[in-house]
C-alpha cells in the first residue's frame, strides 16, 4: 500500500499536465473514457461548485485563506489519494490474486463491484450496511447543503428563512431529480450537468476576477493609514474636529468651505507670496472649484487646487443609525489636486493656516525637485503635454 501510493502519487505529479490538456482527439478508443470520465467529472464538480462554494465560505467564515486551502483543499486532496490507493489497489490486488478477474468483469458496474469487492473483507454484511448509511448521508448532507444555499440565494443572505421555503426548495430538488431520472435515467442528469457546467464555467472564470478585486480591497483596508487630513491635528481643537466628522457632507456644504476658508486661505498666501516677490494666481474657475497658480516660463507651473468631488456611500452606512448623517446619493468632499499626476486627497477637516501649511509643503517640495539637475527632463513646460 505505500510503495503504490508513493508510486500513484509520483505518477499524478508527473503527468499532472499531460493529464489536464490532453483531450485524446486522435485517440479514437480513449475517446469514450474521457467523456465519460475527464470531461463529465469536470462538469459535475462546475455545476456543484455554486452550492459547495457558498456552504464552505458560509461555515469557513473567520477563517484565514491559509487554513481555508488546507482545510478544503489540500486535506481533502491528501484523504483522496489515500483513499484512491486504499480501495483502488486492494481491488487490483484482490481481483488479481483471489477473484481471478472476478472484479474486472463488472468493472462497468460501479454499485455492483463496490459490494463485489466488499465480499473479500470479514463482516462484508455490516460492511455493506455501512456502506448504503454513508451513500444517504451523502445525499442528505448534499441536498441540505443545496437547499441552505438556495436559501441564502433567494433571502439575499437573510438571518433565517420561512420554513415553507425551505421546504419548497427540497421537495422541487426531489421533483426535478425523479423527472430527470424518469425521463432518461442517469443519462439524462449527466447531460442536465454538462448542459449548467458550460456557461457557469464562464461565471468562474468572472469569479476569479473578482475575487483578485476582493483581495486588493482587502489588503487596501487594513494598509490604509490615517487620512492626510489628520495629519496636522492636535487635541486643541477636538470639539470642532468632532462636528466636522458627523456632519452631513452635501454638496452646499463642500462649495461653502471651498469659497470661504479655502479662497481666504488662497488670498493670504498670494499677498505673502507678493511681499516677497513672487506672483501668485488665483483661479476661480468655478464655485465648486478653485485653485493658486505660481507661473513659469522655462519649468511647469506650481499648482495647487481645490474642488468639490462625490464619492458613492455603502448601503450598509446609509443604513446605519448610530453613524454620522450622509446622503443617500453620494457623500461630498473638497479634493486636493496638483499640477501633475500625484494622487490628490480630502481636505475637508484643515483649518485656514493648515490648508497653507499645506500648500507651502507642496511649493517646497516643488523647488526642491525643480532645482535639481538630475529632473530636468520631468520638469520642463512642455514634459507633461508630451506625457499626458
Amino acid at each position: 500500500m505505500i510503495g503504490s501510493f508513493t508510486e500513484g502519487l509520483g505518477n499524478y505529479i508527473n503527468n499532472f499536465f499531460n493529464l489536464t490538456f490532453s483531450t485524446h482527439v486522435y485517440d479514437k478508443e480513449a475517446l469514450p473514457w474521457f467523456y465519460d470520465w475527464t470531461i463529465l467529472y469536470w462538469a459535475w464538480w462546475i455545476s456543484w461548485s455554486p452550492y459547495v462554494g457558498l456552504f464552505i465560505a458560509k461555515i469557513s467564515k473567520g477563517r484565514t485563506i491559509r487554513e481555508f486551502i488546507v482545510a478544503v483543499l489540500v486535506i481533502p486532496s491528501l484523504f483522496n489519494f489515500i483513499w484512491m490507493t486504499v480501495f483502488g489497489n486492494s481491488a487490483i490486488w484482490f481481483d488479481m490474486n483471489i477473484g481471478k478477474g472476478a472484479l474486472s468483469a463488472v468493472a462497468g458496474n460501479p454499485d455492483a463491484l463496490m459490494f463485489q469487492f466488499l465480499e473479500y473483507f470479514p463482516f462484508s454484511t455490516v460492511a455493506s450496511f455501512i456502506t448504503i448509511l454513508i451513500v444517504i448521508i451523502f445525499f442528505v448532507t448534499s441536498a441540505d447543503s443545496g437547499i441552505f444555499v438556495m436559501n441564502s440565494i433567494a433571502t439575499k443572505n437573510a438571518a433565517k428563512s420561512p420554513k415553507w421555503q425551505t421546504v419548497l426548495w427540497g421537495t422541487l430538488l426531489a421533483v426535478l431529480a425523479l423527472l430527470l431520472l424518469n425521463a432518461g435515467g442517469l443519462k439524462a442528469l449527466q447531460s442536465m450537468t454538462l448542459i449548467t457546467a458550460l456557461p457557469f464555467s464562464i461565471i468562474m472564470l468572472l469569479f476569479i476576477v473578482s475575487l483578485l478585486k476582493a483581495l486588493s480591497i482587502d489588503q487596501s483596508y487594513y494598509e490604509r493609514n490615517f487620512s492626510k487630513a489628520t495629519v496636522p491635528w492636535s487635541g486643541r481643537l477636538w470639539k470642532e474636529r468632532l462636528k466636522l466628522i458627523v456632519a452631513t457632507k452635501d454638496r452646499k456644504s463642500i462649495d461653502l468651505f471651498i469659497n470661504t476658508t479655502v479662497k481666504e486661505a488662497f488670498l493670504e498666501l498670494q499677498a505673502e507670496f507678493a511681499e516677497n516677490g513672487i506672483t501668485a494666481n488665483i483661479n476661480q474657475i468655478k464655485s465648486s472649484k478653485i485653485e493658486i497658480e505660481i507661473k513659469y516660463d522655462v519649468i511647469n507651473n506650481f499648482i495647487y487646487g481645490v474642488e468639490t468631488s462625490a464619492k458613492n456611500v455603502s448601503n450598509f452606512l446609509v443604513d446605519e443609525e448610530n453613524l454620522p448623517e450622509v446622503v443617500k446619493n453620494g457623500a461630498f468632499y473638497p479634493r486636493a489636486y496638483f499640477g501633475d499626476t500625484r494622487e490628490s486627497y480630502d481636505i475637508q477637516y484643515f483649518t485656514k493656516n493648515e490648508l497653507i501649511s499645506d500648500v507651502l509643503k507642496h511649493y517646497d517640495r516643488f523647488l526642491d525637485i525643480v532645482s535639481e539637475e538630475r529632473n530636468e527632463m520631468f520638469i520642463s513646460t512642455d514634459s507633461h503635454d508630451k506625457t499626458n
